[in-house]
This record gives structure tokens, sequence and C-alpha cells, in this order.
């Protein structure tokens, strides 16, 4: 709480800031709801309630968008994260995030020269042959600059912004906190997660914040590549690359998806639409490792139709039984299996499903709407888009992991048929899960599970004796505690109750007929038609149980 209290005061510019600019944009309920306003008058920093009609006017998106713009780099990239967000916020709010970008004025160089000394530790001079001091781009992290080597190898440098993480580190705090206070004073916010999106982004920005990390992607990559002739990754020079600063090979291609500017140059924009989706299918189906940024800008068409890619720093990893799921997703959605599918949402979704025969339902009719849909014609974005918003109508949201996969996928798709008209994404797709199915059962995929299972199932009895020990040294300690759900049962208890009411007349029905059966060969007493009539009551009583019992099963359906 001490920590808490110093560091508020310590972000007190920063977060009066923060309120002063969504007041500015119409969200001044929120400034009161996580009880900023208080804190700050509290410190003696007076608020401005001025007028935000005419903000008010502009639809929530767009106030939210420029709201973030304004706040500057961490807020920009926060919307950048939340532009991948598609199973929490539907479609036009993800168009509105998604006109966020981090170009910025550029750091003047007289201000990066002594920040670039200290992370080179030497003058630019004695490194490079040439350094452009004009930057090639800006962006709210670090910028980059055209530069060659001593030996007349042309690079680019990436460096970080100077003071970036200083202004990140405390904008983070107070998204923390604020995170923490929406889940409190909102509850409505929980299903929608908020500490656990700030501590994502937490971690996404650190990891871009060290270009060092960048640096190790791109060694990944050009490791996983190294036998492809076709797809061409920079090459680092890591005695100039440090956390800082980056130092990789310049690659010179063309950028853009000009079709008839491509063809000028001598490329087929088609035969690149194909190797660009295979590249990246490779990525995510066989490798579990994928660059997650496949936008224009980051891709590269070089000389002999080859694909070259920069800008690794985001990407994104899959396990080995993730990438199963995914091979298992798609081919249930290139052969329109709705089991398939149906279980791999379930096992996403793990135990938040609280509609199961809704899910299966709403999976059904997504399914039928691609019935009269030939698979060339089947557009994988559009499908990928549904079945999150599937999982939107149903409370349920995608695993982190799986965020930046549909947004590559469906960003992939996007880039494929602006070089070529004719591109249909799953029509890469579906060889590529073919020959991931097929590879599951050959002989030897088949030896090595059986190995692991039987492996596995050693372990579990090895380590038998040790957990029951365990087991029952926390019985006799107390520790043992056994939750039970018990959603159900009042209904239990009802059908129970209704069991137990047909047993005894039941019970009852076999008494009289017997009862009846002896007093029917008795001498003596009343007669009815010539027959005892105290056993002819039985038996007619008995007949009405029986049938008031086949009734009550009838209508209960379980006849």
């Amino acid at each position: 709480m001490l920590w808490e209290t110093i560091s508020v005061v310590r972000d007190l510019p920063r977060l009066h800031e923060i309120a002063s600019v969504m007041i500015r944009y119409g969200w001044g309920d929120l400034v009161r709801v996580l009880g900023i306003s208080g804190a700050l008058e509290r410190a003696g920093r007076v608020l401005h309630w001025q007028n935000t009609s005419e903000m008010s006017q502009l639809e929530a998106p767009v106030r939210i968008r420029r709201a973030l713009e304004e706040l500057g780099p961490t807020f920009v990239k926060l919307g950048q994260v939340l532009a991948t967000r598609v199973d929490m916020f539907p479609p036009h709010w993800i168009a509105e995030f998604e006109k966020l970008h981090s170009q910025v004025p550029a750091v003047p160089y007289d201000i990066l020269h002594p920040y670039l000394v200290d992370a080179l530790k030497g003058e630019p001079s004695e490194i490079f042959g040439e350094f452009d001091a004009v930057p090639l781009a800006a962006a709210s992290i670090a910028q980059v600059h055209r530069a060659t080597l001593k030996d007349g190898t042309p690079v680019v440098v990436k460096i970080r912004r100077p003071g970036i993480e200083a202004v990140i580190r405390s904008d983070l705090r107070i998204m923390e906190h604020a995170a923490r206070l929406l889940e409190s004073e909102m509850p409505d916010s929980r299903r929608y997660d908020p500490v656990h999106i700030v501590s994502q982004f937490r971690r996404s920005l650190s990891r871009e914040l060290d270009l060092a990390k960048e640096a190790r992607n791109i060694d990944q990559f050009a490791r996983h590549f190294a036998d492809d002739p076709l797809v061409k990754i920079p090459r680092v020079y890591w005695e100039f690359t440090n956390d800082r600063v980056n130092v990789q090979e310049q690659m010179i291609g063309m950028v853009g998806v000009v079709p008839d500017k491509l063809r000028e140059r001598g490329l087929d924009p088609k035969l690149l639409a194909t190797r660009g989706a295979d590249t990246v299918l490779r990525m995510v189906l066989e490798h579990g490792y994928f660059h997650a940024d496949p936008h224009p800008g980051n891709v590269l068409f070089l000389p002999g139709n080859r694909i070259g890619l920069i800008d690794f720093g985001m990407v994104g990893m899959l396990t080995h039984a993730r990438r199963n799921q995914i091979v298992d997703l798609l081919h249930a959605l290139s052969y329109k299996d709705e089991q398939a599918l149906l279980q791999v949402l379930l096992d996403w979704s793990g135990e938040s499903v609280g509609d199961e025969d809704r899910l299966a339902y709403d999976v059904t009719e997504l399914l039928q709407s691609y019935d009269d849909l030939q698979l060339k014609d089947v557009k994988m974005g559009a499908l990928l888009n549904d079945i999150t918003a599937l999982m939107r109508d149903n409370n349920l949201l995608l695993p982190a992991d799986l965020i930046l996969l549909f947004k590559t996928l469906i960003s992939l798709e996007g880039l494929g048929q602006q070089l070529d008209p004719e591109f249909h994404m799953i029509d890469h797709v579906t060889p590529f899960v073919e020959r991931v199915i097929h590879q599951r059962y050959t002989p030897q995929a088949l030896l090595k599970r059986g190995r692991k299972s039987v492996r596995e199932a050693l372990e579990v009895v090895a380590n038998l004796p040790r957990d029951l020990q365990h087991l029952l040294r926390d019985v006799r300690r107390g520790r043992v505690k056994i939750d039970l759900d018990l959603k159900r049962l009042d209904h239990f208890g009802h059908q129970l109750d209704r069991a137990s009411n047909r047993l005894t007349m039941g019970l009852l029905t076999a008494s009289l007929v017997v009862g009846s059966s002896i007093i029917m060969t008795v001498e003596g007493g009343p007669k009815l038609f010539g027959l005892p009539l105290f056993g002819l009551l039985g038996f007619l009583i008995a007949f009405i149980n029986s049938l008031w019992i086949i009734f009550s099963i009838w209508r209960s359906g379980k006849h």
C-alpha cells in the first residue's frame, strides 16, 4: 500500500494529464468511477470539467481513438493491441483502433547523438562509414536510420527513443491501477479481464522496448528458413546490437502491392501472393513461431520473386498442442465438420462456457451459412471473423496466443488479394492441413506418441505411492477440501422425489393385486356378479393405480 501511494504521488502530473484528456473527449464518467478526480483534487490539482458537447457528438470508438492518440506512445500501443482483440470488440471498434499509427515526429539528431554514442560505446563515425542523420522512419518506440559499415555494407540502425522507458513505466503503473479499479467498481467489465489485458500489454511492450529481443527473433526466423532460398531474412550485426540499438542488414526490395508496378520490375504478383501465404503458413503450422505483423510495409518483394521480411518486433508463438488445435480448426472449417469445430472451441473455452447447447447451435448455424459456397469461394478472413463474433456473442474470449494468429491470417489474406484478386487463402491452408494431419498418423509419429503415453503411464504408476502418502498426510492435517457442484441438486431432489412416489404407488398396487387375489378365494361376504365385492374393488383400485403410473411415466418423457 505504501509503495502504491508513493507511485501515485510520483505519477500525479501524468495522471492529471490523462484525466484531462479523458474529460475532454467525453469520458468524464469513467474518471469519476475510477476515483481519479477525487485523488487529484485531494492532491490540490483541480480538474476542469469543461463543456464536451462537441466531442460528445462523435461516436464512442472515434472518441476513444482520438483520446489514445493524444495520450501518446503507450496508449497508442494499447490501442494497437486492442485492435487485435477481435473476440472482444465488434468490427466498427476494431476498424477505429486500426487507424492508430505509431508515426511521430523524429528525435532531432543533436539530441539523439549522445544517447547513440552511449549505446554504441563509441562515436558513430568510428563504427560506420556513413550515417544518415535524417531518419528513414520514426515510430513511438524507436526510429530507424540508414548507414553503411566500414566495408561498405548497407545497414539500418534502429534506435530506441531517449527517455521513452520512464514514460512507459509511468503509464503502465497508472493502467494497472485503473484496471484493478475498473474490475472492482464495474463488475460488468470483468468479462473482458482488464487486469489480464494490461498484464499482456506490459509483456508485449517490454519485448518491443528490448531491441536485442527483436534481433533474437530475426536470428530464429533465419534458422527456420536457412534452407529456403525464396525467403530472405536480414542478418543481425551483433557486435553493434544491444537493448537500445539494433543494427541489421538493409534489404533492397519493392514495398507496396501495386500489381502493375511489380510487373514493371519483372515480378509476378500471383506467384508472390502464393509464396507469401506459404511462408506464413509454414511459420504457423510447422515452426509454431510466426511474424505477427505481415502488413505491406513489412514485406519486401525481391528479384527472382523472393519474399523479404522485416520488423520482427511483434511475433507470435504456438505450442505443439495449440498447433494441433489450429490444424483441427482449419480442417473442420475446410470440411464443415460441426462436431470437430465445436470441440476445438470447447477446448479453447475451458469451463467458461455458460450455455453449451447455444454454442453448438451457433456453430451449426455458422457452418450452414457456408453450405452453398464452394471451398474456393470461402474467404478465410470472413470465416475467422465469424468465429470470433460467435465467441464474442457467447461471452467467450480467445486464448491470448491465438489472438495474434487470427489477426495475422486475416491480414495475410488481405495482402494476398491485393496482389492477386483471385487469391483464396483457404486454397493454401488445405494442403498444409492435409500434410500435417497425414504426418500425425505415420508409423513413426504413432510410435513416438505410443512411447510417450507408455512413459507417462509408468511415471504415474511410479509416483502413485508418493502421491498417496501426500494425500493421506493432507487428510490427517485437515488440508483436503472437497468442492461440490450443487447447481442441479434441487432438480435432482425433485426427480428423486417423483421416482420414490412412483415406487411407493407400484408397491401399493402390487400389494392390492396380491391381497385381492387372496380375498377372491375366500368364501362368504358380499358378492357382486357372483364374485367377492372387496376383491373386485381391490383389482379396480390396482388397475387405476397402474394407469396413473403409466401416464406419469409417459408424461415425463421416460417412455
